[in-house]
């Protein structure tokens, strides 16, 4: 039997040949018997080699590999792409209710109608701007500029609203379409340049001047609408604090402020003489009751008139320049006295349950004022509102005559003319 060997090329190659045979030319000896084995079939070629590619060959006396071991690798196997989820059954059609304007909408659960409900009380948030008024008659958009009409919401509805009020004495045009609120529960100030029309606002207000067109309302009523009865009703619910306190000369501290209360009530003495000096000692004047007011300094005059605007327990309290004649000290105090008295009359408000909360507008072009005591400012000039809203919003408007007269600038759209 012949023996085979490997070779480089990856065929088999008997051994032996190609060789010259041993001297002697004898062939040579047969193995024993035990090393026969079955004959094997030829080699293949070498290119036709099951051998893979760059694989070394085998050694003589290694076992050759299984064929499991010889298979080439397979390819590796693309990602299957990635399936989309299947959509969620659609959930059973809400039932509709048919609106007003004939179209259809989804049914909404209570808890929904409940929360539309609460939103729709609340006074709304939003700042939802008009459209731009046209200038008034005989005004060019030019003169009108810098009235953006940007009105930042309060959160309160209006104790006291005008509605594009007009006003004009013979030819002088002081009022051209104005659209204001005073807010309830606040100290709102009306501030703007002198002669712009700030104290003809008050005497609409209580009814004193009526309106040449337009309307005002105090708690949602028209007052140039008011029958007589209905008007010197609703003008107790005012206290007014004038310029220059406008006291009786006639009589002493005491009888100025009680006044009011044997005019238009029928409380015995008593219970006047309770009220009249709760009041005076809450302005400092309790030990100055039997003073004239020609003995009263400009800053008591003031406060007694403060005293007398508060003992009908007005809802809205209307104050007319109450720092004129004041030096800076006695502007700050009663600032401060107007803070205290309001947030006393908002405290017995919400403890006695009223309807109303009490209201408090000063007329003013004191900016330092305003910057201490208002809590909502309306800006007026040229007879229009230019900018209304939290004092926080006003003092940081972009609007340059907001800024300008807020910082009592010389440079800026407002000038001397």
């Amino acid at each position: 039997m012949r023996r085979f060997k490997w070779t480089s090329g990856g065929g088999e190659e008997p051994e032996g040949e190609g060789k010259s045979p041993p001297a002697g030319g004898s062939e040579p000896a047969e193995q024993p018997a035990h090393e026969q084995t079955s004959s094997v079939p030829p080699p293949a070629p070498a290119s036709e080699s099951w051998m893979p590619a760059g694989q070394e060959a085998f050694a003589a006396d290694e076992p050759a590999p299984i064929a499991a071991e010889l298979q080439p690798p397979e390819p590796p196997r693309e990602p299957e792409p990635a399936r989309e989820p299947e959509p969620a059954p659609a959930a059973p059609a809400a039932p509709v209710a048919e609106t007003v304007q004939g179209m259809y909408e989804p049914e909404r659960t209570e808890a929904q109608k409940a929360i539309a409900a609460e939103t729709a009380s609340r006074v709304s948030v939003v700042d939802e701007q008009p459209p731009r008024p046209a200038p008034p008659d005989g005004a060019s958009e030019e003169e009108y500029k810098w009235h953006t009409y940007r009105v930042y919401p309060s959160g309160r509805p209006d104790a006291v609203e005008f509605i594009d009020l007009y006003k004009a004495f013979g030819r002088n045009r002081i009022l051209r379409g104005l659209n204001m609120g005073l807010p309830e529960g606040m100290v709102s100030m009306i501030l703007g340049p002198s002669g712009t029309g700030k104290s003809v606002c008050i005497k609409h207000m209580v009814g004193l001047l009526y309106p040449d067109d337009g309307d005002c309302l105090v708690h949602g009523d028209s007052v140039p609408n008011m029958p007589d009865d209905d008007l010197f009703e609703m003008r107790k619910k005012f206290g007014l604090l004038f310029q220059d306190g406008a006291l009786f000369g006639s009589m002493n501290l005491y009888d100025n402020v009680a006044f009011p209360l044997r005019q238009h009530t029928e409380k015995g003495e008593d219970e006047i003489e309770d009220i009249v000096m709760r009041r005076l000692n809450e302005v400092g004047l309790g030990h100055s009751k039997d003073k004239y007011p020609n003995e009263l300094s400009g800053g008591m005059r003031k406060r007694a008139g403060f005293a007398r605007a508060l003992v009908l327990g007005p809802d809205i309290v209307l104050f007319d320049e109450p720092d004129s004649g004041l030096d800076p000290v006695r502007t700050s105090l009663l600032g401060e006295l107007i803070l205290e008295v309001h947030r006393d009359m908002m405290d017995e408000a919400k403890a006695n349950q009223k309807t109303h909360l009490p209201t408090f507008s000063v007329i003013t072009h004191n900016v330092m004022m305003a910057r201490r005591v208002a809590d909502y400012i309306n800006v007026l000039w040229k007879g229009r509102i230019v900018e209304a809203g939290p004092t926080h919003d006003m003092l940081n408007s972009e609007n340059p005559f907001i800024r300008q007269f807020l910082a009592g600038e010389s440079q800026g759209p407002l000038t001397m003319d």
